[in-house]
């Protein structure tokens, strides 16, 4: 019965994890075209680390929760267009806009949205076994 437990558990941090990538891609994608006015200021993107968690009471490790240990910034250089009409150009023309593919975040979106509904159905499915135990024991 404790396995069943640990594998909500395990879900549950997936899903929290999940959560927080997809929020971090959200932002990416949001922040895909701004403008700057120097490299400095240009939005750099983000992307979410994880790490399992060493769980004491599971020596076999069957079910290892996961956790976001940091976000990282790209360290990609800024791209620099000539707009000299735009209000963000510095005195050279230049506007500088973050080197983030939006065809490689959607990607990341789209693995993280699955990963999370694969995390669902494992909860589910895991409630559903608890209730037919339970069910078992109540004959």
């Amino acid at each position: 019965m404790s396995d069943l437990f640990s594998i909500f558990n395990t879900s549950a941090s997936a899903l929290t994890a999940q959560s927080v990538r997809l929020n971090t891609v959200a932002s990416n994608l949001a922040n895909a075209t701004t403008p700057a006015k120097t490299p400095e200021a240009t939005y750099k993107s983000k992307q979410v680390l994880f790490q399992t968690v060493i769980d004491q009471e599971d020596p076999d490790r069957a079910a290892m929760p996961v956790r976001v240990s940091g976000i990282v910034e790209s360290n990609a250089l800024p791209i620099p267009t000539y707009e000299p009409n735009h209000p963000q150009a510095n005195e050279n023309g230049y506007v500088f806009r973050p080197a983030i593919s939006v065809v490689e975040e959607m990607a990341n979106m789209m693995s993280a949205s699955r990963s999370y509904e694969a995390n669902v159905e494992v909860m589910t499915t895991t409630r559903q076994l608890l209730q037919r135990t339970l069910q078992v024991g109540q004959s």
